[in-house]
């Protein structure tokens, strides 16, 4: 058995600290916010962000960072993108050497284009830094539906001790060592999500979905390899099976927000609907960034960008998409000479 916190109490730092009680590990929930911790500690589910799942007796929530950091075996960063560098900066003090903290939130940072587990080893030298990512909507693991991640990790080691910690038979952990590629797989599918809502708010149809899931992975995957990400991992769960679902599912702030901004509702008006941070928003102007860095051209995600930041109209944007210059699919495929 493990002595586990997670740190943050939203939807899927809850449904993992479910997971993880379930598999037999000692588990401490913490957050900031006071309310929020009364009502987990008093009614024993999360009213707002994972309703109907209940939670046991005997896990503890906490407002106390220092005791919820002291002593564990893992500390499960679950905040959301934009306080991670906040979070880990206020943990630095608690923080022991070689402590595993495992990152499952998914962003990458506007001002430096740093992924989040860059940040937290920037924050936390003294930590073992790993990430746990994939397919893996908060209301589904909660209630125990079948579901398959991957932790990255740099060692080998840690990768199978977390595979250990958190696997059981309706969560299938796969491990690799390219943390850097499920990170931005984790990130950039968001903004490829947001641009899909938006053509569900358009109106659009599966023909649409399809192509921006499709020409979406391609854009991440160029990005990525160039960043020293591997193909392989922008292919699997992490990658192709994260943007997946993310398109798809109604579960999906990011989409749920998109769908309201291709039938006409400000980014703003947007988030503030779908009451949950739209982790999408936060990593376009990063991705772009990105891409500026490393000469990569990314037109679905410059298009979000034009749509979220600059006014341009979603039907707009669909137009500049479809009437770019032609294009060869793949060219690195040969074409036989006649």
């Amino acid at each position: 058995m493990a002595n586990i916190s997670i740190i943050g109490a939203g939807s899927w730092g809850t449904a993992l600290a479910l997971l993880l009680h379930r598999n037999g590990h000692a588990v401490t929930v913490w957050s900031v916010i006071e309310e929020e911790i009364e009502m987990l500690q008093t009614q024993r589910e999360h009213k707002d962000k994972l309703p109907g799942v209940r939670l046991p007796e005997d896990m503890i929530f906490t407002t106390d960072l220092e005791a919820a950091v002291n002593g564990k075996d893992i500390l499960v960063l679950a905040v959301p993108s934009p306080y991670t560098r906040s979070t880990s900066q206020k943990m630095a003090s608690y923080v022991k050497e070689g402590q595993i903290i495992v990152n499952v939130a998914k962003g990458i940072e506007e001002t430096t284009l740093l992924t989040l587990s860059q940040i937290i080893e920037e924050e936390l030298p003294q930590a073992e830094v790993a990430v746990l990512s994939g397919p893996s909507h908060a209301e589904e693991v909660g209630r125990g539906i079948p579901t398959t991640i991957v932790v990255g990790a740099r060692k080998k080691k840690t990768a199978e001790y977390l595979q250990n910690i958190f696997m059981n038979e309706v969560f299938r952990v796969y491990i690799s060592p390219d943390v850097l590629g499920i990170e931005l797989g984790a990130a950039l599918k968001n903004v490829v999500a947001l641009a899909a809502g938006i053509a569900d708010g358009l109106g659009y149809g599966d023909n649409t979905k399809a192509a921006l899931i499709t020409r979406g992975i391609m854009e991440i995957a160029r990005l990525g390899t160039v960043m020293g990400g591997r193909w392989e991992t922008f292919s699997g769960l992490t990658g192709i099976g994260d943007l997946i679902v993310t398109c798809a599912s109604m579960h999906s702030r990011n989409r749920r927000a998109g769908i309201l901004i291709g039938k006409g509702y400000t980014m703003e008006e947007a988030m503030e609907e779908v009451k949950m941070v739209v982790e999408g928003v936060y990593s376009a102007k990063a991705a772009m960034g990105l891409a500026e860095k490393y000469n990569v051209q990314l037109p679905i995600i410059e298009q979000v960008n034009e749509v979220l930041f600059e006014g341009k109209s979603a039907a707009e944007a669909v137009g500049s998409l479809m009437l770019r210059d032609k294009k060869i699919e793949n060219p690195l495929i040969p074409w036989e000479e006649v």
